[in-house]
């Protein structure tokens, strides 16, 4: 069984390190591959083996996945494993622009820029920062582009993205300063409420009195003050006397006068009469 090893652009990897395992679990071979990335198991006897890398010999590479692996009497076509690149780590940092106090809350979204792999979306903690690894797929670095599609409360959102090139196994730090929002400025025509004073009470009216209006004397031009005038009507005088008497206390009173009227008009009716008796007896010719 010969084993071939390369990395993702192609470039053969010295200096990798392998074992077989059998079924039961034990390590049947091992070894490291030569300068030209190559590395022969001999001797296997046919089966299915699994192959592990313990190293990829690289600062730049991690170890490849485990696979199974069938060993075949006679020449063997090289098995071909590639390590991939060890991803970036990025640091994504947001601070207060004046303060530089740390920011949580931030939302960040990380995108490569040849769309070679998924957007990742972050968000800040306590800290203000929040990490991620990224995938690099060459040996020169895969571009991305980090932007802020949330501000956290009581912030404007830093529109402007952030670019960056993540090299295989090397730290990435971002930071993003945000400006805290303004509160809203009055409109000219706008004007602020004049505060009005609280309305006074209403003078309380005593019952079976009229309200009076407090005179306000003025000086003459003698010196005296001048008499004042209340707006209020004179109340109505009293009349005195008997026929001032109305009501209950009068009434036997007038019974009384009553009582005369009709005797007198009877008396009048009667001597009437009388006359007319007399002036109806004819008479005796003188």
């Amino acid at each position: 069984m010969q084993i071939l090893k390369k990395d993702p652009d192609g470039h053969r990897m010295p200096g990798a390190a392998f074992i077989l395992l059998d079924d039961a679990g034990k390590e049947a071979a091992s070894g490291r591959t030569n300068a030209e990335g190559r590395l022969a198991f001999e001797d296997l006897a046919t089966g299915v083996y699994r192959l592990k890398e313990t190293s990829s010999g690289s600062p730049l590479h991690t170890v490849a996945a485990d696979q199974d692996v069938i060993a075949t009497p006679g020449p063997a076509v090289p098995l071909t494993v590639t390590d991939p690149f060890k991803p970036a780590n990025l640091t994504v940092k947001k601070t207060d622009k004046s303060s530089g106090k740390p920011l949580p809350g931030a939302i960040v979204n990380v995108t490569p820029v040849d769309s070679s792999g998924k957007t990742v979306t972050v968000a800040t903690g306590k800290d203000g920062t929040a990490t991620v690894q990224l995938p690099v797929t060459t040996r020169t670095g895969t571009p991305y582009k980090i932007t802020e599609s949330k501000a956290p409360s009581g912030y404007e959102l830093d529109s402007a993205p952030a670019k960056i090139t993540a090299k295989p196994g090397a730290p990435e730090t971002v930071t993003f300063a945000d400006t805290p929002k303004r509160p809203p400025t009055p409109s000219p025509t706008e004007t602020a409420p004049t505060p009005t004073a609280p309305a006074k009470p209403a003078p309380e009216r005593t019952p079976g009195k009229q309200n009076q209006a407090t005179p306000h004397p003025e000086a003459s031009a003698s010196g005296a003050a001048a008499p004042t005038h209340s707006s209020a009507p004179p109340a109505p005088q009293q009349a005195t006397g008997s026929l001032a008497h109305t009501g209950a206390d009068s009434t036997p009173w007038l019974l009384g006068a009553a009582g005369v009227l009709l005797a007198g008009g009877a008396a009048v009716v009667i001597a009437a009469r009388r006359r007319r008796s007399q002036d109806a007896v004819p008479t005796d010719g003188r």
